[in-house]
């Protein structure tokens, strides 16, 4: 972590994973929320129960088994940023593009591809967060982090029933301005 090593106070500390948090609880607001919604999204365009199974349970293993590829370059290229904006980017494409879907096969490439921005983005930004929390507590960095990240992961579910419930269509609940409150979060913390 070379690049990571300069010294940092711990109010520089304690304002990156509060931001981090908050980037964590948008994003997992925006994702979470299209992952609720993709048996009966696919299903619209007429995907079986076997393929909606596939879809889930091969993106899933993409987005575990690409973390030990993308935590191996984040260790030895040192970079962090890089890796973890690329990620979140890929997630900021995938997930509002699913609102454009016009067919299965693309839905799935989309869903697919969110949980790929996922693991390539997890390992380099646990290690900065491990940085981080090595001023201030890692234990305490971690439950804040994760505390924000859960939180966002139990709201974007409930905001896409609601849009469900007024708008009724898929295509209408795609969380789309989340996204740029992610946008902003990133790029204050990369000031940080």
């Amino acid at each position: 972590m070379t690049r990571q090593k300069r010294d940092i106070s711990k109010s520089s500390a304690l304002k990156f994973i509060l931001l981090m948090g908050l980037t964590s609880l948008f994003a997992d607001m925006t994702y979470e929320a299209a992952r609720s919604i993709t048996g009966p999204f696919l299903a619209t365009f007429g995907a079986s129960a076997a393929l909606v199974g596939f879809v889930a349970g091969f993106g899933e293993f993409l987005g575990y088994s690409l973390r030990l590829v993308s935590g191996y370059l984040a260790d030895k290229t040192q970079r962090y940023w890089m890796i973890t904006i690329i990620g979140y980017f890929i997630n900021l494409l995938a997930v509002p593009a699913l609102a454009l879907a016009g067919n299965w096969q693309i839905a799935s490439l989309l869903i697919i591809l969110e949980r790929a921005g996922k693991a390539i983005r997890t390992p380099a930004r646990d290690a900065m967060l491990s940085h981080a929390g090595s001023h201030i507590g890692m234990g305490w960095a971690f439950g804040v982090h994760e505390a924000l990240d859960q939180l966002g992961a139990l709201v974007g579910p409930l905001i896409i029933s609601v849009v469900l419930y007024y708008k009724g269509g898929y295509q209408k609940s795609a969380p789309l301005l989340v996204h740029f409150l992610n946008i902003i979060f990133m790029r204050k913390i990369i000031r940080c």
